[in-house]
């Protein structure tokens, strides 16, 4: 059964969105654009923190803003040496109004596939380990972080891939550490995203916000707050 989703008389329905991401995705929506007209929402954190399922739900409540997954720009042999190839496919076009055309990267085959379009939407996600590095932040409205332990993040991501994907994690996690040592996102983040039981808490990030709305409860959990 996908990620996210429920068994409804034998047909995969959607979870119900809590009310902290749609809240979250009105203020969004309130926010001026960053990049040309589009409004670049940040999804960053470790790998295995859960980026791709926030990012999908945060998107639902978007009405389906599209997601670009930082995966499909990285490369094994480019793990976060991708930022002049973002620019060009996507940063450069979005900003000027215009569909941007970037090349998903398969990982199973090591090669870039065809290009594939991103609209110049309201709302774009870009979710991914980086997504809040220094060359991206100047075109993001608002950066995310997933703010789970790395050790934590890791070990979850390593079960989730198997023991087939080990060699490729130890890679990965020398890699990811030297990237945030010299590049660090959470510092930066307008707002933390917890996963809890109960749905997700939104805590004000290390960069602060503009304004302090009142709390947010999700039924008997605890809050969540812009």
């Amino acid at each position: 059964m996908p990620a996210g989703d429920l068994e409804c008389c034998g047909t995969p329905c959607p979870l119900p969105l809590e009310p902290a991401i749609h809240d979250l995705a009105s203020r969004i929506l309130g926010l001026a654009p960053s990049c040309g007209p589009v409004r670049l929402v940040g999804v960053d954190g470790h790998a295995g923190s859960g980026k791709s399922t926030f990012a999908g739900r945060l998107a639902e409540a978007l009405d389906g803003a599209p997601v670009l997954r930082l995966d499909d720009i990285a490369s094994h042999a480019e793990p976060f040496g991708w930022t002049g190839r973002l620019r060009s496919q996507v940063i450069e076009p979005l900003a000027r109004g215009e569909t941007a055309r970037y090349s998903p990267y398969d990982w199973r085959a090591r090669r870039f596939g065809p290009p594939r379009p991103l609209p110049p939407a309201p709302v774009v996600v870009v979710e991914g380990v980086g997504a809040g590095r220094r060359a991206l932040r100047p075109y993001l409205a608002l950066l995310l972080w997933m703010d789970l332990p790395r050790e934590e993040s890791w070990s979850r991501g390593r079960a989730r891939d198997g023991a087939e994907q080990r060699e490729f994690w130890d890679g990965w996690v020398r890699a990811e550490r030297e990237h945030f040592a010299g590049d660090p996102s959470r510092p930066f983040a307008g707002l933390l995203v917890r996963q809890r039981p109960t749905g997700y808490e939104l805590l004000p990030g290390p960069a602060g916000t503009a304004e302090s709305p009142p709390p947010l409860t999700q039924g008997d959990g605890p809050p969540a707050m812009w």
